[in-house]
């Protein structure tokens, strides 16, 4: 299990910067939109959707990102879509995590919310410029590594026991400091952020880090409280030692969001 989880890492690392790098921005659309209806899928059945309209809901997935991709490519700008997925995941994904997902209506929602969980995140990997959108995911992984490790060395009292029972407010903590500790290093090597290293620009660049790690902590557990009413493990089995696709990127679909967000606001002059 350990050798095919490192070795699917390395092939999806490996493959997701050649398309990031090497392809053109359309090119990279495709390859976006392949990862969106792979996980539009995998959605649908955590659903408990039959074939036939699984089909509709990965096909209107498709329709929904495909029209939003090319509206961007064309120089429409993203920023409301964005702004209301992170209200979405601010307002909406907290209350309904606390809630929980036992009462019919939740049910119900979680088939079309998908698709607005999905797609905005797969835009905001278009917006984002290619060492921008690395830094972010490179932020997800950083606070998932850091809190399972800060967590299984000194976690005590559980975050969410009836969603995620693994998960601890120490690991919570160890992925805030760690994603803190990395935005630091990020301001240093990044041209983008070169002009928030200045004066209070310091304050909004680890103000908007903690955002972020707190968005991708609240992401996972979405996605894990989803899984458990679903009774399912892994969203699904196409990436071996992994899961599905939607398990690994369940914190970036939180994250992107807002991170296109914060740049085009700290960014544009």
């Amino acid at each position: 299990m350990l050798t095919s989880r490192i070795l699917t890492a390395a092939l999806l690392l490996g493959g997701f910067l050649a398309a990031l790098f090497l392809l053109a921005r359309w090119q990279f659309a495709i390859v976006v939109g392949l990862v969106v209806v792979v996980a539009a899928h995998e959605w649908a059945g955590l659903c408990g959707l039959r074939l036939r309209r699984k089909q509709v809901y990965v096909a209107a997935a498709c329709i929904a990102y495909s029209a939003l991709a090319v509206a961007w490519l064309n120089g429409t700008s993203m920023v409301w879509l964005f702004g209301v997925a992170t209200l979405f995941w601010g307002i909406a994904v907290p209350a309904w995590v606390h809630r929980g997902f036992d009462h019919p209506a939740a049910g119900r929602w979680l088939v079309p919310v998908g698709i607005f969980v999905i797609v905005p995140a797969g835009i905001a990997m278009l917006v984002l410029s290619p060492r921008s959108l690395l830094a972010v995911l490179a932020l997800t992984w950083i606070a998932d590594t850091a809190a399972y490790f800060t967590g299984r060395a000194w976690g005590r009292r559980k975050l969410a026991p009836r969603i995620s029972p693994g998960k601890t407010q120490e690991g919570a903590a160890g992925a805030l400091v760690a994603v803190v500790i990395y935005a630091i290093i990020c301001a240093t090597l990044l041209p983008e952020l070169a002009s928030l290293t200045r004066g209070a620009g310091w304050a909004i660049l680890l103000a908007g880090a903690f955002v972020l790690a707190v968005m991708s902590i609240l992401g996972d557990l979405f996605e894990s409280a989803i899984k458990r009413r679903a009774g399912a493990k892994d969203s699904g089995t196409m990436l071996p030692g992994h899961g599905g696709v939607l398990d690994r990127i369940d914190s970036a679909t939180s994250t992107l969001p807002l991170a296109a967000l914060l740049f085009h606001w700290m960014l544009t002059p």
